[in-house]
């Protein structure tokens, strides 16, 4: 399967998924405070509220988890769970020496400039 049939896969799984299956699969390989760093929250027992579908995360944060998780099974693709984790809170030149996390973080639901800029980012990690 080609790079670009691969991420396309990744991308409609991230949409198909149930939030709580994508919440849990976050936490698993990126832990509990990763995850809700991404999803831009800062109580994170509510990651693992959303994981056993006790509550649903609303727009931004489900938005932010989606994507995390399209790259995060991406990357993954190639790259051990540890470095994936390394990759989201290491800078990155191609974010402006941002961490991944916290651009995804910091992005609102629609901002797909932000969304392509940290995809890109991951493509480029993996291509390497």
């Amino acid at each position: 399967m080609n790079a670009l049939t691969q991420d396309r896969v990744h991308h409609n799984n991230s949409l198909r998924l149930g939030i709580a299956s994508v919440t849990t699969e976050l936490q698993t390989i990126l832990g509990q405070r990763l995850t809700a760093l991404v999803a831009g929250v800062k109580d994170v027992q509510s990651v693992g509220l959303w994981s056993k579908g006790r509550q649903v995360p609303r727009g931004d944060h489900e938005w932010r988890l989606r994507l995390a998780y399209r790259i995060t099974k991406m990357l993954l693709a190639s790259e051990a769970p540890e470095t994936v984790r390394a990759w989201f809170v290491g800078v990155d030149p191609l974010l402006e020496d941002r961490a991944p996390a916290l651009v995804i973080a910091d992005a609102r639901q629609g901002d797909e400039l932000e969304a392509a800029r940290v995809l890109r980012a991951a493509r480029a990690f993996s291509a390497e």
